[in-house]
């Protein structure tokens, strides 16, 4: 009676208040301080392509002069010029680049989806030798095979063509999606495969209705990746494209920059955010593909 008696009359029957711990002031200072420099890092990643996107609408004789993210006054015909200023318009050149890039995309899903089904399911003579050249052949620099490809393609008189750089991909020359796709077949249960064989499937029956169908975030990533490279390669459509009428958006862009002359800044920027527009989209629409395609290849 005496204890009941020396207790708060609010607390007698019921269930003691929980405790609610404090926050340490340390721990919340690193976590700010954390958030702080991330920020500060984002921010100078990112500075360039907003200068960019701001150079685009100021005027040549400001572009150089004013390296801050404010204009002194805008210039909108940057885009008009640049869409017109040169042989054709910028259209052609995007339809261009985006023809060389169907055509790249398309040879990388056919042909390294085949020979990583080969890898990865099929047991034939030499298949861990010839594994194993295809992985030492990412370690090969592209400028120590260029001058004998050039030499066949001129050959064959393909030069100025998109052939060169498109008739590789359909011969499973990109050891990296060939890799990735190998990896992701291996962690598909090979019980599927002895079901599907079971009802008189064959190889292709099952690589087409039964591996395909599941590949889907490998083949989202090698789309993706095949987009983006080839969509900005500059060195390869240098080598073998030489007349104006053939090329794709990068050497458009060089073509506003003259050694000799003047340049038009302003026309170049504003072409170069058209151009980062089909990545951009791309990018956003399938980046979820991309982190599902990584986060279930390379852990098997």
């Amino acid at each position: 009676m005496t204890d009941l008696q020396s207790r708060p009359a609010e607390t007698v029957g019921q269930a003691p208040a929980p405790v609610v711990p404090k926050r340490r002031p340390r721990r919340l200072g690193r976590r700010v301080l954390r958030h702080a420099i991330m920020i500060a890092a984002s921010l100078a990643m990112i500075y360039p392509l907003l200068w960019m996107v701001v150079s685009s609408l100021r005027p040549n004789e400001e572009i150089f002069r004013n390296p801050s993210l404010f204009p002194l006054s805008f210039d909108l015909s940057n885009y008009a010029r640049g869409w017109e200023s040169l042989s054709q318009p910028f259209s052609h050149y995007l339809m261009n680049s985006t023809l060389l890039v169907l055509g790249c995309v398309i040879g990388n899903l056919v042909a390294c989806s085949l020979t990583a089904y080969a890898f990865a399911r099929l047991k034939f003579w030499g298949r861990n030798i010839a594994f194993a050249v295809m992985l030492m052949t990412l370690m090969l620099p592209i400028h120590v095979v260029i001058v004998p490809q050039y030499i066949m393609f001129s050959q064959t008189g393909w030069v100025n063509t998109m052939l060169p750089l498109i008739l590789p991909k359909f011969l499973a020359t990109d050891a990296f999606f060939i890799f990735l796709m190998v990896q992701f077949i291996r962690g598909i249960p090979r019980e599927l495969d002895e079901a599907a064989r079971i009802d008189g499937c064959g190889h292709f029956r099952i690589f087409f209705q039964v591996i395909l169908p599941l590949m889907l975030p490998a083949l989202a990533t090698t789309t993706i990746f095949t987009f983006m490279w080839m969509w900005n390669d500059f060195f390869g459509s240098l080598i073998y494209l030489t007349t104006p009428d053939n090329f794709t958006v990068p050497l458009a862009l060089k073509s506003f920059l003259d050694t000799q002359g003047s340049s038009d800044w302003g026309a170049m920027f504003a072409m170069s955010v058209v151009s980062l527009i089909p990545l951009f989209l791309v990018f956003l629409f399938g980046q979820r593909f991309l982190v599902k395609g990584f986060a279930t290849t390379g852990i098997k």
